[in-house]
């Protein structure tokens, strides 16, 4: 079984690979599946600003394209004064896909999150609907 130290160690190496010549600000993210495979993802900026993909989106991705489907949780790691908090475009992705947990680290803190907590009342798509 995988531990939430194992999540964090794993985003905080994936966090070394961010392409962010911009910000400058890198972010690790590590996305347990269902099966207990490990997705990591870090952050692509792009010049147009609003293009770039953050670590969780990144990891999302990765997973679905090794055709993954069912999410425990995400961890997600930068070099902060609080634990990064995900953007809303993540939260509403990582709604989309069931994750139930959320942990957020930086070096010296870890803070843990269900995601209804950091998104109540979340849109899943309209399948789930009456």
């Amino acid at each position: 079984m995988t531990t939430d130290d194992e999540l964090i160690a794993t985003a905080w190496e994936v966090r070394e690979n961010a392409y962010a010549p911009y910000s400058n600000f890198h972010v690790g993210a590590a996305l347990l599946a269902g099966d207990g495979k490990i997705f990591p993802g870090c952050n692509v900026e792009n010049i147009s600003y609003g293009l770039t993909n953050c670590a969780e989106r990144v990891a999302i991705g990765a997973a679905i394209a090794a055709g993954a489907r069912s999410f425990e949780k995400v961890v997600v790691v930068a070099d902060t004064a609080q634990p990064i908090s995900p953007c809303g475009a993540c939260r509403q992705v990582l709604a989309e896909f069931g994750v139930k947990t959320v942990i957020l680290a930086n070096r010296m803190e870890r803070v843990e999150f269900s995601l209804e907590e950091l998104l109540p009342r979340a849109s899943t798509g309209i399948l789930d609907r009456p």
